[in-house]
């Protein structure tokens, strides 16, 4: 079977690679024997692996990945055979890809305004109990459409709104029940609920520990104020990467903080939860781009925002890069710091950067662009018509560790 597939961006990758049974290939091979034109999407199934075992061993609870990270199947079974069993899930067709993949993972349905249909199926269809709200018509929905009770195994999630914080991705303006709401929902949803929980989420790409102690604190008051007992604290994700420039504490001071925090905020006795995305598989995929255009200290290149380079738009990520020269030999150049701009017409197709590059590099080159194995693949767009990319595995370690 072979390793290299081509796809349009909109469309899930759907077939099984043989990895187990074939000697992967290195990123420089493939661009030596394929010359891409398109960009080449480079999977690192074993670095998922190990950061998945890296988290789920350390963390003092149970792990969720978070789905919507990167439901890529090559992926996904990364992360099982990293050992983790539990999937966070915001969407039926999330659903219906995890539960064909691994019949009997166990998944959780944390989006906290769903379609009723999507509700049923995830229920009825799809053996899901868990269910995330912050509104007591989201609470009605869930009952009525489940038409389930405790005795059932219902498993009901109250999400907190948390203040503004310093994340990357600040996440508190769409979801999230404010503290007062908050309580009155817990109280509402405790007699349904066989397993009653707490939620929030801190920001995406979190490097603050103690923004979870402070997220632990409310959320300790809230459950003081609902007069019930919560069975599940579950404190999102956010847990960072390491990207240029970042400095990324250990995981276990994220951990050490959250175990504190609910000692702190009596909720010890709490099963404890997290949804971690980009800190199990950031360093799981890179994207191989070809130059088009030099202009000065900007290139041209074939992908960008609207493809596998959002978060290097607007949000303004920096990722490891490195020139690759197939038919020649490795550029002793100094390096220099480069701009972005994607192959379509719009002018936010920009890249600021800076993005670090020997200062020959010209059009033609090829340039592997690391750690988006996160919200790469899966924000592609088909803008333009620039909707093409190539996935192949491969055996290189990837271009940031950790």
């Amino acid at each position: 079977m072979s390793l290299l597939d081509n796809r349009a961006s909109v469309l899930a990758l759907r077939h099984r690679y043989d990895a187990a049974a074939a000697i992967l290939p290195e990123v420089a091979d493939m661009v030596s024997v394929e010359r891409p034109a398109e960009p080449m999407h480079c999977l690192r199934p074993a670095a998922v692996s190990a950061a998945s075992r890296d988290f789920a061993s350390a963390f003092p609870g149970t792990t969720l990945y978070a789905v919507k990270c990167n439901p890529e199947p090559a992926v996904l079974r990364a992360v099982w055979e990293g050992g983790v069993r539990h999937f966070d899930c915001a969407s039926e067709p999330e659903i219906a890809l995890v539960r064909g993949m691994f019949p009997e993972a166990t998944i959780h349905f944390m989006h906290p305004v769903k379609a009723r249909g999507a509700i049923r199926a995830a229920w009825s269809r799809h053996d899901v109990r868990d269910f995330v709200l912050d509104h007591p018509d989201e609470l009605a929905k869930i009952l009525t459409e489940t038409e389930a009770s405790a005795a059932e195994g219902l498993g009901l999630f109250v999400r907190l709104a948390l203040p503004k914080g310093s994340a990357a991705y600040d996440l508190s303006g769409k979801f999230g029940a404010e503290p007062d709401v908050a309580a009155e929902l817990l109280a509402l949803a405790r007699p349904h609920a066989a397993r009653l929980g707490i939620c929030f989420h801190v920001g995406s790409q979190m490097l603050d520990p103690l923004a979870w102690r402070r997220a632990l604190k409310l959320a300790g008051e809230v459950v003081a104020r609902s007069g019930v007992i919560v069975d599940v604290v579950d404190v999102g994700g956010g847990f960072p990467a390491r990207y240029p420039g970042d400095e990324v504490p250990p995981l276990g001071a994220f951990f050490a903080e959250i175990e504190m925090g609910l000692e702190d905020a009596g909720l010890a006795n709490a099963e404890l939860w997290a949804e971690p995305g980009r800190a199990l598989v950031a360093t799981g995929t890179s994207v191989v781009v070809q130059v088009q255009l030099r202009r000065g200290n900007a290139l041209f290149i074939n992908d960008g925002v609207y493809g596998s380079l959002s978060d290097a738009g607007a949000p303004g990520f920096i990722y490891p890069t490195r020139l690759l020269r197939p038919d020649a030999p490795a550029s002793d150049s100094p390096e220099e710091g480069f701009i972005f701009f994607g192959p379509t017409c719009d002018s936010a197709d920009r890249m600021a950067g800076p993005f670090l590059l020997p200062n020959d590099v010209e059009e033609g080159d090829w340039i592997e662009i690391g750690q988006l194995g996160a919200y790469g693949a899966c924000l592609r767009t088909g803008f333009n018509g620039f909707d093409r990319a190539r996935v192949v595995e491969v055996r290189d370690a990837p271009l940031m560790r950790g």
